[in-house]
């Protein structure tokens, strides 16, 4: 599976997100491309980013770094590890879940 953006290592932490915990690399809707964060796709892309509708939550879009293994993103919103490796996630991603998923926005 390839990661793109602007990666610092093999398990898709990025020059943005690069705790122990940031393992993650999300599909973008609007391209199909996984990239670690928001601002690795912007970086990476012309167009804007596009979220996932939940009617297609069902979609295995969630690349563990780790273990490279895929979620589907109702399984990613519902775990804070790994199901597959049990490596913890990053839980502070949930304050950006807006920005890869049609959710609402945490209030400012």
């Amino acid at each position: 599976m390839h990661v793109f953006g602007q990666t610092v290592d093999d398990e898709t932490r990025c020059v943005h997100y690069r705790t122990s915990a940031d393992i993650v690399a999300i599909k973008f809707a609007c391209c199909g491309r996984f990239y670690p964060c928001f601002q690795c796709h912007a970086a990476g892309e012309t167009h804007p980013a596009g979220q996932w509708p939940e009617s297609e939550w069902a979609e295995p879009a969630i690349l563990c770094g780790a273990c490279r293994g895929i979620l589907s993103i109702t399984e990613y919103r519902q775990v804070t590890r790994c199901p597959h490796c049990l490596a913890g996630f990053n839980d502070g991603c949930r304050a950006h879940a807006h920005l890869y998923f049609e959710v609402q926005a945490p209030p400012a």
